[in-house]
């Protein structure tokens, strides 16, 4: 099964690190984010990938064609395609990488993916989640559903210290950014359709907005809760956080 990230994003809130380099490129734990979140998916078997580039673009092209081993003069020759695929073998994977423009928007970026995508079922999700996600049980829910799309549900981090308090004001837990038990959001790992792209007008279509929501008017989108790990880096603080949980020797997202 192909599994499509979309990694072209601006990426405006790390900026940091994003004037020079896309967001899935930033390192956590010694490589990028986006590494992790094709190893979470090859944990499960998953090994061909197909990357959405946008902006900087070219910084993924060469991070894979190094990986692939390729020489500098089949490197050259290729940073100009539109789309290549290359095989990494120390990781047993393929990955395509597709041009998808600069500027265009999340649904656009899917649509222009059409011809890879072709007729089949295909899972997605954004260059800068990560999550100890089943996604076997994942895709199973979605095949025993029968629906257009499956979206990850997952409880919000809240922005701020969460507190308990007791009826004489005393605070009884605290919390730094916890998972809250409330409320459910999309957590970004999708099992998709193909059909979905009817709903995509051009490169300006927002996925999260026009065809999931048709999606959900016309009861064909479900929702796969889950209840474990799950972080998305938006920002240096997000990007400390993550550095911080493997610091402690346990990367939850590689977990089973």
């Amino acid at each position: 099964m192909k599994i499509v990230i979309l990694a072209g994003g601006l990426g405006t809130r790390l900026s940091e690190y994003t004037k020079k380099i896309p967001k899935p490129m930033v390192d956590i734990n010694g490589k990028p984010i986006l590494m992790h979140i094709i190893e979470s998916y090859k944990r499960y078997g998953f090994s061909e990938f197909c990357i959405a580039l946008g902006y900087k673009g070219d910084v993924i092209r060469r991070y894979f064609f190094d990986l692939a081993g390729l020489s500098e003069s089949a490197i050259d020759k290729l940073m100009t395609s539109e789309t290549v695929t290359v095989k990494i073998p120390q990781f047993n994977i393929e990955v395509t990488l597709a041009n998808t423009g600069r500027d265009t928007l999340t649904g656009g970026r899917l649509k222009r993916l059409k011809a890879y995508i072709g007729n089949e079922t295909f899972m997605l999700t954004y260059g800068d989640g990560l999550s100890d996600v089943n996604f076997k049980e994942l895709l199973t829910a979605h095949k025993i559903a029968n629906k257009l799309v499956t979206v990850t549900a997952v409880h919000p981090i809240a922005r701020f210290g969460e507190l308990k308090i007791d009826e004489h004001n005393n605070v009884t837990s605290f919390k730094e950014k916890p998972q809250m038990e409330q409320g459910w959001v999309n957590g970004g790992f999708f099992v998709v359709e193909p059909q979905i792209l009817e709903f995509i007008e051009d490169d300006a279509t927002i996925f999260e907005e026009e065809p999931l929501e048709y999606a959900a008017k016309i009861n064909q989108f479900l929702a796969y809760k889950h209840e474990g790990f799950w972080y998305c880096m938006d920002t240096q603080r997000d990007k400390d956080f993550l550095e911080n949980i493997c610091s402690d020797g346990v990367i939850p997202w590689m977990v089973i």
